[in-house]
């Protein structure tokens, strides 16, 4: 499945790209070349540590590039009065009597514990395009919903401190 991101999710990867590429490579490499120098590789911790950490930093640019260039773009542009990328809601669980507010963002920035829901997820895909008042019906499965009504809606945009998930 090809990953939705938005343009800033676009920039925010490339600059992680660039950022491994130009200055996290440079140290990993330093890293190997040292411990390489410190004699006997069979038994050199540091050696293989630093052969790890190059390659992970290696992986963690290809699985970047890679998304980038399986990537759907989707606007992060919304009407004033209706549910897009990047809003806050304040949506009422009627069953639980309970109200919470989540931001809703794209898979890779998705992160439940920190209020970050998904537009992927069965409460993303359900409250996007909605409306303040709106009672909407979540579907999680086949046998499984619940209804929530959207309370509020506040403009809030992309924040410069949303992470790109790591896997």
């Amino acid at each position: 499945m090809r990953e939705q991101l938005t343009p800033g999710d676009v920039k925010k990867i490339q600059e992680e790209i660039e950022y491994r590429k130009l200055v996290v490579r440079k140290r990993a490499i330093e890293a190997v070349k040292e411990a390489r120098a410190q004699g006997d590789l069979s038994e050199n911790f540091e050696y293989y540590a630093a052969k790890r950490d190059k390659n992970q930093n290696e992986s963690r640019i290809r699985y970047l590039e890679n998304m980038l260039k399986n990537a759907r773009i989707i606007s992060d542009r919304s009407r004033p009065d209706e549910i897009g990328m990047n809003d806050t809601v304040t949506v009422y669980f009627e069953d639980d009597d309970e109200e919470e507010t989540y931001r809703l963002v794209t898979s890779i920035r998705g992160d439940s514990m920190k209020g970050l829901i998904s537009i992927e997820s069965p409460l993303g895909r359900a409250i996007r395009g909605r409306h303040v008042g709106d009672r909407v019906t979540v579907k999680v499965s086949e046998k499984s919903q619940y209804e929530v009504i959207i309370r509020a809606i506040e403009k809030t945009g992309e924040q410069e401190s949303d992470q790109i998930r790591i896997y």
